[in-house]
């Protein structure tokens, strides 16, 4: 009885080295638990049924064990193949894709649980009917390019704190001012839709930390929330 329960705690360790490895090797496992996160909050902050949920966390458990076991391929054949041969690329090439059709998976599942909650969102703060000029969403958008450049020059120096992305900042910005002024969720949805492809596009060639892109699109949405909050109340 002993020996089993030491077996069973070795092979627990061992796999949660295997995790610990994957998210400190790879960028897209990095990716995929940061998103997980942030879903699940969301999840709760919208206070979604039990079966939504049970889909969500079905989603992401499908997204993360396909990225172990891409991360598993990989690795078996580099070990095996350390040189370019057609059957190797084969292999990874077919890992990658069931990472890929276990995303496409998640974005429905996605789509579909949060859609309505968003539309009730986005219908109650949507200030259609508000008189606010052009001159004042430049200004808005100003204002999120001096937030980003005084946490640059300020609280970043010497790399004591990550810096934000610029060109997403402005990109969730720019998402966020259309969502307010808009009633219409699918219109919110494809907002948002350009920005996440510019946070990838961002992402993938490597141009700025994942955390930079992060915290640019937080600072972008939040700055344009608290500016249009201030708006409302004079």
């Amino acid at each position: 009885m002993t020996d089993g329960f030491r077996k069973w705690r070795r092979s627990f360790r061992y796999a949660y080295e295997g995790i610990k490895y994957a998210l400190d090797t790879q960028r897209n496992m990095k990716f995929h638990f940061c998103v997980a996160f942030f879903v699940l909050l969301a999840a709760l902050f919208m206070r979604l049924p039990k079966t939504d949920i049970l889909f969500i966390l079905l989603a992401v458990t499908l997204m993360i064990v396909t990225e172990l076991i891409n991360t598993a391929v990989e690795k078996t054949v580099d070990l095996a193949m350390p040189d370019r041969h057609p059957l190797a690329k084969i292999a990874k090439d077919v890992a990658a894709a069931s990472v890929l059709v276990s995303a496409g998976f998640a974005v429905i599942v996605g789509m579909v649980v949060f859609y309505e909650p968003l539309d009730r969102l986005i219908r109650h703060a949507s200030v259609e009917d508000t008189p606010i000029s052009a001159g004042t969403i430049w200004v808005l958008i100003s204002l999120v390019i001096l937030t980003v450049i005084v946490i640059e020059t300020r609280f970043a120096d010497k790399g004591k704190l990550v810096r934000p992305s610029l060109l997403t900042a402005i990109a969730f910005a720019v998402s966020t001012v259309i969502t307010i002024f808009v009633s219409l969720t699918i219109v919110a949805l494809l907002a948002y839709t350009l920005s996440a492809l510019i946070f990838l596009m961002l992402y993938d060639k490597k141009t700025r930390p994942f955390p930079a892109l992060i915290l640019g699109a937080l600072i972008g949405t939040v700055v344009t929330i608290l500016a249009f909050s201030c708006l409302n109340m004079l």
